[in-house]
């Protein structure tokens, strides 16, 4: 493979592609990956066949079970997983293994409001094609940086905006797009549930919520509307910090838009579930479900989440999203599998590595997944270096693969035909261009080895063979097939028998009487933590800058280049501060300032920027340094993720 290439016609990017995209080839072609499986000895790792390694997995997994029970061993894997790898993961760890311990790697660090979004509108999914962003007569976006993280979808919502969309940015940064905006709204961390009711209260008493809508197909108005009482718009603008005139016309922009689109990042630094919330009864308040161009879409800068999810790579959900509870769900796949599933509800990568699940877990597998690396508010190395058994599949060398007992190695994107569910939906078919090197094997296939080396019968011959159990374990996907995601750019779901072509919208074809929920929101108490000791907020900002330290990115000279270049001028990484803050405490861009915390400090280079609000700093590089310097080593446990944490500036 020499090169990427985009596809002019696809409905999505329209031949456009993000810096990552263009230069994934590098990553399959480095000279660095792994081709055979690796085993630790007592002389550091050392290269075995696969019969052995798939042996000594087996073994040490049975002996796991047999010694401590099968909750004792938990399954995670990244959300750039294929989906059929993803599905017989989570399918071994429930149906071989007897443990509903397994998640997406993003749990540690995500906040996908899954259950949000199953409870008010009852789909966990965005609601609407990226396509349709050129018809949204308003758009919100709230929380991403999308030049930096979804430049594709960014230069969407740019170009909607020059064709007379109105733009309305939320974030307590000033990144490029928001420079676009007709309305930034540039708040005080931990202030967005406040906001959002706020404005709610403007459309109620302005009168422009759509009735008709509401009493057609929503639940528990009244209770809202009580809650919604409690907000005061001049008291809500103090607390935010943003202008109540400003907050007041970008309500109304959005109320009376015909059709107007939400998008929210799901990463759990930008918000708790309570701003989720208060985002989608906007929607619910001005009718925007169900129809073109509007809508709300949950964004995620990982390829897959969607299908990771969708595949039932939750702790408390199956397949499908079914509650692992729901005895009919569970006899539904007890059926297809031959094999009981656990009801217990298991546990998520947080609890596991925060403290190795309180000491009962043993043994973990980490598929495409490099938690010492990204797992920011889990001290990962310190859980992983306890255990009896860490199983690592991967491309290359991670620093998790440091913790490994036995390194498996994968193959590459493009190097198997396997599918993906990206941010709208879109169940999609990469195609083999390429074969891989001699030696690695595709994840789904060495799932399979392991799990027949537990007596289970799994005999898949291709990644087709499970997509085909996929349609009948997940019933919104069962009109998917292989052959009919190579054409026409895959298919959106819900996809089933009796609607082939897929979905572009969710409820297209009408929505049923009281389908949605309106969520109750209480007005929240103001942030709490500021003081004239600590008075200014610490965002730890990881995601903003994420890429710089993924491990594939490390393995791309062009992405490392692209990604890293601010590391070029600050190589032991830097906090952003306001112009104005810079000028009271007197430094210069690049100078070093301490970070005074209530348990420790932290000495950083100044980036002195724009993007960033007097009051407010924000640590993207060297996350966890900082939070260990600032808060002590306890920081992982007890760092609450969706609050800032604050902090005194000094000149050093």
């Amino acid at each position: 493979m020499t090169g990427v290439y985009p596809s002019m016609s696809h409905p999505s990017n329209q031949g456009r592609i993000c810096v990552r995209g263009w230069n994934v080839h590098e990553v399959a072609s480095s000279t660095d990956r792994l081709r055979q499986p690796l085993l630790r000895t007592t002389n550091g790792f050392k290269e075995v066949s696969w019969e052995k390694a798939i042996e000594f997995v087996a073994r040490r997994m049975r002996d796991i079970r047999d010694w401590h029970g099968a909750d004792a061993l938990a399954f995670f894997n990244s959300p750039r997983c294929s989906n059929e790898e993803s599905y017989l993961l989570q399918k071994l760890a429930r149906a071989v293994v007897g443990t509903n311990n397994v998640e997406h790697g993003t749990g540690v660090y995500c906040n996908n409001s899954i259950d949000t979004l199953l409870e008010m509108i009852g789909h966990p999914a965005t609601t609407n094609s990226v396509g349709e962003l050129s018809e949204s007569e308003v758009l919100v976006v709230d929380g991403v940086d999308l030049g930096m993280q979804l430049p594709t979808i960014g230069g969407r919502v740019i170009r909607a905006r020059l064709n007379g969309a109105k733009l309305i940015v939320v974030d307590a940064r000033r990144q490029r797009v928001a420079e676009q905006a007709d309305f930034f709204l540039q708040l005080r961390p931990g202030t967005r549930a406040l906001l959002y009711g706020a404005m709610a209260k403007v459309i109620v008493d302005r009168g422009l919520m759509n009735l008709p809508f509401i009493k057609s197909h929503c639940r528990n108005y009244e209770a809202f509307l009580e809650a919604v009482r409690q907000y005061d718009l001049l008291a809500v603008a103090e607390c935010c910090g943003v202008p109540a005139e400003r907050i007041e016309a970008a309500a109304v922009a959005y109320a009376q838009a015909k059709s107007a689109a939400i998008l929210y990042s799901t990463g759990v630094a930008a918000r708790g579930r309570g701003s989720t919330r208060a985002l989608v009864n906007l929607a619910l308040l001005t009718g925007n479900i169900g129809r073109r161009g509007g809508g709300i879409f949950a964004l995620t800068e990982h390829n897959n989440l969607q299908g990771t999810c969708d595949m039932g790579m939750l702790p408390d959900r199956l397949p499908g999203y079914c509650p692992v509870g729901d005895e009919a769900a569970r006899r539904r796949l007890e059926i297809l599998w031959k094999a009981r599933v656990p009801e217990t509800p298991g546990l998520d990568a947080q609890r596991v590595f925060d403290n190795a699940g309180g000491g009962q877990v043993r043994g973990v597998w980490l598929l495409r997944y490099d938690p010492v690396n990204t797992a920011i508010f889990c001290d990962a190395a310190s859980a992983l270096s306890k255990m009896e058994l860490v199983v690592v599949q991967h491309l290359f060398m991670t620093s998790t693969a440091q913790y490994a007992h036995v390194i498996l190695p994968v193959v590459a994107f493009g190097e198997e035909r396997v599918s993906f569910t990206s941010t709208d939906r879109r169940i999609q078919l990469a195609e083999k261009v390429i074969e891989p090197p001699p030696g690695p094997k595709p994840a789904w296939r060495q799932l399979t080895e392991v799990a027949r080396a537990l007596d289970a019968d799994w005999h898949y011959q291709d990644a087709g063979e499970v997509m085909e159990e996929i349609t009948r374990a997940v019933p919104f996907y069962s009109g998917a097939t292989h052959e009919n995601l190579a054409r026409n750019y895959g298919r959106q779901w819900p996809c089933t028998r009796d609607k082939m072509l897929g979905t572009k919208y969710l409820f297209e074809e009408g929505i049923p009487p009281q389908a949605f929920n309106f969520a109750v929101v209480p007005r929240p108490q103001t942030p709490q933590g500021a003081s004239d000791d600590y008075p200014v907020a610490a965002i730890f900002g990881n995601s903003l800058y994420y890429w710089n330290q993924n491990v594939l990115v490390q393995h791309s000279e062009t992405l490392k280049r692209e990604l890293r270049v601010l590391l070029l001028d600050y190589p032991e990484g830097f906090v952003e501060v306001s112009e104005e803050d810079a000028r009271r405490l007197g430094v210069r861009d690049g100078e070093k300032i301490r970070l005074v915390g209530h348990h420790g400090s932290s000495v950083a280079a100044a980036r002195v920027t724009g993007e960033v609000r007097s009051g407010t700093i924000t640590v993207p590089f060297f996350v966890k340094e900082v939070m260990k310097q600032i808060m002590g080593e306890g920081a992982f446990e007890a760092v609450s993720r969706t609050k800032p944490v604050f902090v005194r500036l000094e000149k050093a």
